[in-house]
């Protein structure tokens, strides 16, 4: 995670559902036009910079699979640059590509940790094992936990100072995007015939 960036705009835009302006100044540097930077979890295109505000056109697919549809002037986003060549790779390969809209369940302040659980649709858990990876709103996470129709991750303060994850209670939704491997071992799963999980 880069930090966070503030919508400065929602706009109509021909062609696309929307136009979000985003003040992307702690990506510390500028973006140009055809660039991918992830906001709060999905991948989207620059369209235009300047002057640290950068432009990104939304289309509907997008909007449906994620809570972009939802965002208003004013609202703190997570940013993240995409990973250039001879970049240090550290921690998971989070890809942009939302899987879906989950909803936290509980958030649990804990002497050591900050327990939180989200439910997710069938086809994001089916992705996931204990151990495994999650991203959510873009943050890259360790899946602690699996229940029926739910995750849960333990979040160090860190976490939830610099991201939105902070702010998140009970009836948050939330972009969660599943472990890639995952969805191909699923997906070849059920192309040969066979149920994942039994």
């Amino acid at each position: 995670m880069a930090g966070q960036g503030t919508v400065l705009a929602v706009e109509e835009v021909e062609g696309a559902a929307l136009r979000l302006v985003v003040d992307v100044a702690p990506l510390r540097r500028s973006p140009r036009p055809g660039e991918s930077i992830s906001i709060s979890g999905v991948c989207l295109t620059v369209v235009s910079c300047e002057y640290g505000r950068a432009s990104f056109d939304v289309i509907g697919q997008t909007v449906r699979l994620s809570t972009l549809g939802d965002l208003r002037v004013g609202d703190l986003v997570n940013l993240e640059g995409a990973l250039r060549v001879g970049d240090e790779i550290g921690g998971h390969q989070v890809q942009g590509h939302v899987d879906g809209v989950g909803e936290v369940r509980a958030v649990e302040a804990r002497t050591d940790e900050t327990w939180m659980t989200i439910a997710a649709p069938a086809a994001v858990m089916n992705t996931f094992v204990p151990q495994g990876w999650v991203a959510v709103d873009g943050v890259s996470l360790t899946v602690a936990a699996l229940e029926e129709g739910a995750f849960s991750v333990a979040l160090i303060p860190t976490t939830l100072a610099l991201t939105s994850l902070g702010a998140a209670v009970a009836g948050t939704k939330v972009n969660v995007e599943g472990d890639p491997l995952g969805k191909h071992v699923h997906q070849w799963l059920l192309a040969s015939g066979m149920r994942p999980g039994g």
